[in-house]
């Protein structure tokens, strides 16, 4: 039954859950804005759209120092005050960002927008996960990583209905007022100081020290190496997928605000259905398995995705691709959580996350410059071949790993 997940929960597990995915989909939510306005901050600034997609690679690049310093805080004084601040801290450095005056200050803003983003995912998915029945973990998995899904569809609303309406007023462009919306997910963060409980995990493992964490991390580097380097195949499938695709869609399809907002929408409508069903289906299948079939059945999407003719199809196209993207996706955190000891769970799948998605951090600019450079300025060779190197690197990467469904995440 599909409501048999939901009620496996107690109102303090389905508070804590909450809290997390909210989190992680405001903490979207706020990345996302920027991909839709991308062209409009590049006509701001005077720059390339090249250029403009390096605020994307310094977001991405930073979301590894967050990852460490707000793990290890994890680690020390709990889920529960660190991922309080975390909410706090990107909130800040979101509506900060459409006061930068200068590029150069937009980038600062960006990066630090990166470190509070990149704690948040690790924190929020170890509180989570430690605090939910072990047998409904692959469900909640998918739902907790489609959160990140959620913040998409709540840009992409936004861009469609509230940016078309607004007017500049001087300094303030309609993208800067647009990312005024940045200060909602503080009202998260109170959500957390007064409904959210301390993960059990954490309870019973807090008398160990700062040191023991450390060890336990080096003496998981191997684990940490490979995924990492999983993780790197992953970002590079998500931001391949995400991150150019409207601006696809206007330059290359000639869609309007309107229909790319509601392209972009019905693929992250697929995106929930693929992350919560492959999650799901891991809990039969395994983990590994799941994620390799998912990531291989993007590739029969492509000609559909990318050359279709028609708005109707372009969004039939984009809910079919991220049904696969996000479906492979929605196994990883349950994934990373189950192979990562407990010493470590707030540190060690959020930094191989974050790491990876440092790897990947040039992949928007990369993306831009050789379609500029080798295809007139056409974005669907260059998208179309990335899903192709994606796909397969995860099917391969994934199968050289070990499958941990179901280990021990009570305790510390």
């Amino acid at each position: 039954m599909f409501l048999k997940p939901f009620r496996s929960l107690n109102p303090a597990q389905w508070r804590t859950f909450s809290a997390c995915f909210l989190g992680w989909s405001l903490d979207a939510f706020d990345f996302f804005l920027l991909t839709f306005c991308l062209d409009s901050i590049a006509a701001t600034y005077h720059v390339s759209l090249a250029t403009a997609a390096d605020s994307i690679t310094w977001t991405l690049c930073m979301r590894p120092v967050g990852a460490l310093l707000f793990g290890l805080l994890a680690e020390k004084i709990g889920r529960r005050p660190t991922l309080m601040l975390n909410v706090l801290t990107f909130s800040i450095f979101g509506v900060g960002s459409a006061f930068a005056p200068t590029f150069t200050g937009f980038l600062v803003m960006r990066a630090l927008f990166g470190v509070a983003m990149g704690g948040e995912w690790g924190v929020g998915a170890a509180l989570a996960l430690e605090s939910i029945p072990a047998d409904v973990r692959g469900f909640f998995s998918g739902l907790l990583q489609e959160g990140y899904m959620a913040g998409n569809l709540l840009a992409a609303a936004a861009y469609g209905s509230i940016y078309p309406h607004l007017h500049a007023h001087g300094f303030m462009t309609k993208w800067r007022m647009l990312f005024l919306l940045g200060g909602i997910p503080a009202a998260v963060a109170a959500f957390i100081a007064v409904g959210v409980e301390e993960s059990p995990a954490w309870k019973k493992g807090r008398t160990r020290s700062q040191g023991e964490s450390y060890r336990a991390l080096l003496k998981s580097l191997p684990l940490f190496c490979f995924l990492a380097f999983l993780m790197f195949g992953f970002n590079s499938f998500s931001h391949g997928t995400q991150d150019l695709y409207p601006t696809f869609l206007k330059q290359d399809k000639g869609l309007s605000v309107q229909a790319t907002s509601v392209v972009s929408m019905l693929g992250t409508l697929g995106a929930f259905v693929g992350g919560i069903c492959a999650g799901s289906l891991s809990e039969k299948f395994g983990r590994r398995r799941t994620i390799a079939l998912a990531a291989l059945l993007a590739l029969p999407v492509i000609p559909l995705w990318i050359w279709s003719h028609t708005a109707a199809m372009l969004a039939l196209g984009g809910f079919l691709m991220q049904l696969m993207v996000q479906g492979a996706w929605g196994v990883i955190p349950v994934h990373l959580n189950e192979l990562s000891p407990g010493t470590v769970r707030a540190i060690l799948p959020g930094l191989a996350y974050q790491l990876g998605n440092l790897l990947a951090s040039r992949n928007g600019h990369f993306q831009a410059e050789v379609a500029q450079r080798v295809f007139g300025g056409r974005l669907a060779p260059v998208l179309g071949w990335t899903v192709v190197f994606c796909a397969v690197f995860i099917a391969v990467v994934t199968s050289l790993g070990r499958e941990a469904r179901g280990a021990e995440m009570s305790g510390g």
